[in-house]
């Protein structure tokens, strides 16, 4: 049923939904026409100022149109939005002719590149890598290694309690107790991991720390096996030409005991700033079939060759940057995996 009025409406809505060419478009038509305030609704309010006989022919035509009207605009919506979704998707679509983005390799950790040379130099060796627990017993730490609760010799180690029998290990000797306790002779082991001092923060000074100790235990091993796997280890770490020198000195829980010197592989003992005086000092032996590394102190050696002069300020910035850097880091060599003891 039509009616003049109304068509008229019709026809300018039909003209404007074809002429549409976005969503918005059609949005704004849908509003202007069938809104609150739009024309058909306007026309269908004021059905009570017309003549009583015309008002059913308005109000049929007009429902009638509305019903057209409302399903010509979802059709046309319909079409528009999926055609702006396709042009969308096109104009962020990946372009793959071009070139990729190579992310950048990273590098190493010095102290990690240090750590991993050494654990290799002892691997040829035949050393096994093994590897315990950080909180450790005072048993172990301590008492096992013949340093008693009321030994004087516990004042050489500032230590961080945990509570009264359980501390933070100030070095790695107790993984060499758990080892014993955990295997018979023969035993070849060498044991990185960190370790924890109350020492103040300064150039060379960490209350954390790196330490790689040795162990071997078997018939017939004297000082001299301990002076030749030194002598060895010093001259893959340092170069054909670092020699040792043997001092005696004192540790609580080995007899005998020594420190070790190596030559300095920079100035080669004429004296420079690396070394002070010509000698550095680097490992520690523990007894007559261990020996222990503090990486600590090999890491200023070990940076030097890097090209890293500051030492402890250096491994600490480098840590942090290392931290924040979201790079890819470069293949490690293959290490023997270490074999955690916790007995």
């Amino acid at each position: 049923m039509a009616h003049p009025r109304v068509d008229a409406i019709v026809e300018q809505a039909r003209a404007a939904v074809a002429a549409a060419q976005s969503s918005s478009e059609l949005e704004a038509i849908r509003v202007g026409v069938l809104g609150r305030q739009g024309s058909l609704t306007q026309l269908l309010r004021s059905l009570g100022t017309l003549a009583p006989e015309e008002r059913p022919l308005v109000g049929a035509a007009a429902n009638e149109a509305k019903r057209e009207l409302e399903g010509l605009l979802d059709a046309r919506l319909s079409a528009t939005s999926e055609a702006e979704r396709r042009a969308e998707r096109s104009r962020r679509r990946l372009d793959l002719t071009l070139p990729g983005r190579r992310p950048p390799k990273g590098s190493l950790h010095p102290l990690t590149r240090v750590h991993d040379e050494i654990v290799s130099i002892f691997a040829g060796l035949g050393f096994s890598v093994v590897d315990g627990p950080e909180i450790e017993s005072d048993y172990h730490n301590f008492e096992a290694l013949n340093i008693p609760r009321d030994h004087p010799a516990r004042d050489m180690q500032d230590t961080f309690y945990v509570s009264d029998s359980t501390l933070l290990r100030t070095h790695t000797s107790p993984v060499q107790i758990r080892a014993m306790l955990a295997q018979k002779p023969p035993v070849r082991i060498i044991v990185p991991g960190r370790v924890y001092r109350r020492d103040v923060v300064d150039m060379t000074h960490s209350p954390m720390f790196h330490q790689v100790e040795g162990l071997a235990v078997d018939r017939g091993i004297t000082m001299a096996d301990l002076k030749g796997t030194l002598e060895l280890f010093a001259r893959e770490m340092f170069g054909p030409r670092s020699r040792i020198r043997f001092r005696p000195s004192f540790f609580p829980f080995t007899e005998p005991s020594a420190e070790v010197d190596v030559l300095c592989f920079v100035c080669h003992g004429d004296g420079c700033r690396l070394c002070k005086q010509g000698v550095a000092r680097d490992p520690r032996l523990r007894d007559g079939a261990s020996e222990g590394v503090a990486e600590r102190r090999l890491r200023s050696r070990g940076f030097h060759r890097l090209g890293i002069r500051d030492g402890h300020r250096a491994h600490h910035d480098a840590e942090v940057r290392h931290r924040r850097s979201a790079t890819v880091l470069r293949e490690r060599p293959a290490l023997p995996r270490a074999v955690r003891v916790s007995r």
